[in-house]
């Protein structure tokens, strides 16, 4: 069976793209019925370099060390290629501009999904930069989508343990409770009829069973899309 080879640019952070990498491999696995599991690329980045230049608003060498990714991805003949990272979306256009690369795209894989579950109003969970800007609320916002946040101090508190506790592969009970008060709370006073889980390390601590809400899980929808684009 002909599958089109894969290039994820991983790392951003760690557990995310253990996630991306076991689960195309047992879905495809799955899929073919056995037969085929398919060749996979990673081109890990230093998290920590990529956060600093986020954290520091240096948006042009993001995109440079993006784009070298990206290349030495398509220079290894992988054919569908994405970032596993919510964040690292903020500099998409320009890392598709340098490298050629037209990437399979998060924010435009979730935004289709939402527009076929006929949502109107959504939460939006991330990281403070995918909260606070405007990367993955366009494509919603395009489609007549409204597109709601926490209030600052909940954000503050989302981020914060995004970092200090999903990217390092931490899953607490207490952290738990405190999203699915902030998910209430949105739900009570914004009247939200979904959540979008806008950073790939949540699914690590929210999913279907445990969200007040519909749960819309970007890796999820994400790795299905790259299934689909490479099968």
């Amino acid at each position: 069976m002909d599958i089109k080879k894969i290039g994820l640019v991983g790392g951003t952070g760690p557990e995310s793209t253990l996630m991306y990498y076991k689960e195309l491999n047992s879905r495809i696995d799955t899929l073919t019925k056995g037969e085929a599991m398919p060749d996979i690329v990673i081109e890990s980045v230093n998290f920590r370099r990529a956060w600093d230049y986020v954290v520091s608003e240096r948006y042009d060498l993001l995109a440079d060390y993006l784009s070298e990714k990206v290349s030495h991805l398509k220079d290894s003949g992988a054919e569908v290629i994405s970032l596993t990272a919510v964040t690292m979306h903020m500099v998409i256009d320009e890392v598709i501009s340098q490298t050629g690369v037209e990437l399979l795209s998060i924010p435009q894989a979730v935004c289709k999904r939402v527009v076929d579950c006929n949502y109107k109003k959504i939460g939006l969970l991330g990281t403070i930069f995918t909260m606070e800007q405007s990367f993955m609320k366009k494509d919603f916002i395009d489609a007549g989508i409204d597109v709601i946040v926490p209030e600052k101090a909940d954000r503050d508190l989302i981020a914060k343990r995004i970092l200090e506790e999903l990217e390092l592969g931490i899953v607490k009970e207490s952290t738990l409770l405190e999203f699915q008060d902030i998910i209430k709370r949105m739900q009570e006073k914004d009247d939200i009829e979904a959540v979008v889980l806008g950073c790939t390390e949540l699914p690590l601590l929210l999913n279907s069973d445990n969200c007040p809400v519909p749960c819309l899980d970007s890796v999820e929808i994400h790795i299905q899309e790259l299934i689909n684009q490479s099968l």
